[in-house]
């Protein structure tokens, strides 16, 4: 972010998260204070981050707690009835940031599964599960991990997470829209709280405890560590760094008040350690199978361009130079059999007009292409080996072979990209329409394998030999009472073998009942 904003962020997370001290009240905490549920993030060899908010009315701008710091106390075992526990604390929970709690427990074994509660006035929280990565250099012989995107409100239930949930995950990749920032819509599926758009900081904070009043996304958080990123809807629909989408626009509040009070409210609801100046982008190491490198591609871009000449001008950055440099330093120096990218938007050219021509959606790495030449050069060097990246954002489920030069199917194929769909944005899919939209998109983008708009998550094995993807989706996020996912397709990526293989015959009629297990 440039300076002054930065400086602004700053100030602003100073105040939320290291403030002036205060001592706790000891006075009584309203009932129903753990609501809004716990959930745990960035998990590392000897610890993970621990998070849950005191919010017994969460849709107030307070959350229903009184303006005093409260003390909550909260335990790490190794057994879900806590018989053995292993750590235990006293953190503070303060207005100032909303009382939401962030613990960073350290001391922990690698590679090992843990369940934490906290208590507060005489309430204790549900009880959430986590676990810690392997350590560094560790023989690993399999990671399990889902990734997920988009899930707006208003457009459905979040009927993906009852599955996920049973899935046994080492983690949950989040690659961005956590929340949608559109005003209340009568006659959706439900309905933002709110009388429009959010702008301030209260705004967001309401924004942010009415997504975690789901009761399947709070199941979620409690059932596996996440490890997420920020995209634009986090925020204001495809901004880009300090700029919204539309600079002539005259809004409530300036922009970078906006977004400033948006970061606040992300950082402060999500299991998220912040970097050096609230940098979002960061590492994490599991063994030596893996690494995943996770990107910010909003905060340090460049202006979108507005045609395919400006979008190959080479001043243009998708994650700013800081953030270029280290991603190639950290994937050339990994050591990891697997690299992973949890990138936000897609990397794979996507031109959506059939015949002669091209249509691009620049807010993709279509918008970037001097630095996303520069990228897949170096993916395809040798300089690192076997990199994966991961995608949301495209509400569609994109299976991708990453080439040097997208128009020329003889260019070096140096990766592959898997594309998620989304939990509820867009709703239920018109099928027979997206049957019509597969041909044209598959024609005039023939690096893409697999193509598919049904909502759901794909679920990963890793292994040292093979990188397996199954594509599982719902049939329904607009009926509460939906069914079970089931997997649709199956993909994998052979270790030091860049390509992507189809494994057994895709169900692609959306007709419940997949041909896949």
């Amino acid at each position: 972010m440039p300076e002054v904003p930065r400086r602004r962020f700053l100030a602003l997370t100073a105040a939320a998260f290291g403030g002036p001290v205060l001592l706790p009240s000891r006075g009584p905490v309203p009932a129903g204070a753990f609501t809004l549920g716990v959930a745990s993030g960035d998990p590392l060899p000897d610890g993970v981050l621990l998070w849950t908010r005191l919010a017994p009315r969460p849709l107030e701008p307070r959350g229903g707690m009184p303006d005093r710091p409260v003390e909550v106390r909260w335990e790490v075992a190794a057994d879900e009835r806590f018989r053995r526990v292993v750590r235990t604390g006293v953190a503070v929970a303060r207005a100032a940031n909303a009382h939401t709690l962030h613990v960073d427990v350290r001391g922990l074994d690698a590679a090992r599964g843990y369940f934490y509660r906290f208590r507060a006035g005489g309430q204790s929280s549900p009880v959430g599960r986590t676990r810690t990565a392997p350590a560094p250099g560790a023989a690993v012989r399999r990671l399990r991990f889902t990734t997920a995107s988009c899930q707006n409100w208003q457009d459905g239930y979040y009927t993906a997470y009852r599955s996920m949930a049973a899935e046994d995950l080492d983690f949950v990749v989040w690659l961005g829209d956590y929340l949608y920032e559109s005003a209340p819509w009568p006659g959706l599926i439900r309905e933002h709280a709110g009388t429009g758009q959010p702008y301030t900081l209260d705004d967001y904070r309401i924004r942010h405890a009415q997504y975690r009043t789901d009761p399947d996304l709070a199941r979620m958080h409690a059932a596996a560590p996440w490890i997420v990123s920020i995209d634009d809807h986090d925020v204001d629909d495809n901004w880009t760094g300090d700029l919204p989408a539309d600079p002539r626009a005259v809004e409530k509040v300036p922009f970078t008040a906006r977004k400033a009070a948006a970061l606040r409210a992300f950082a402060e609801h999500l299991p998220i350690r912040l970097g050096p100046g609230g940098r979002m982008f960061r590492r994490f190491g599991f063994g030596d199978l893996a690494t995943l490198h996770v990107l910010d591609t909003r905060s340090y871009r460049s202006p979108h361009p507005t045609t395919v000449a400006e979008a190959r001008e080479p001043w243009r950055t998708m994650t700013g130079p800081a953030q270029e440099s280290w991603l190639t330093s950290g994937l050339a120096t990994s050591g990891s059999r697997w690299n992973l990218l949890a990138n936000q938007v897609m990397i794979a050219a996507g031109d959506s007009k059939a015949g002669p021509g091209e249509k691009y959606s620049f807010d993709g790495w279509d918008g970037y292409r001097a630095q996303r030449r520069r990228l897949l050069e170096f993916l395809g060097s040798g300089a690192t080996r076997n990199p994966v990246v991961l995608t949301g954002d495209q509400h569609a489920t994109w299976i991708n072979d990453l080439r040097t030069d997208f128009r020329d199917e003889s260019s070096p194929l140096v990766a592959s990209e898997f594309v998620g769909t989304s939990i509820t944005s867009g709703g239920d899919p018109d099928l027979v329409r997206f049957r019509h939209q597969r041909a044209t998109l598959q024609q005039e983008n023939p690096h893409c394998r697999y193509l598919d708009n049904q909502r759901g998550y794909l679920l990963a094995d890793v292994t040292p030999d093979e990188f397996c993807v199954r594509l599982r989706v719902v049939d329904s996020v607009t009926d509460p009472t939906a069914g079970a996912a089931r997997s649709v397709a199956r993909f994998a990526v052979e270790s030091d073998r860049p390509g992507v293989h189809l494994e057994g015959p895709p169900n692609l009629s959306g007709a419940p009942g997949g041909l896949l297990p």
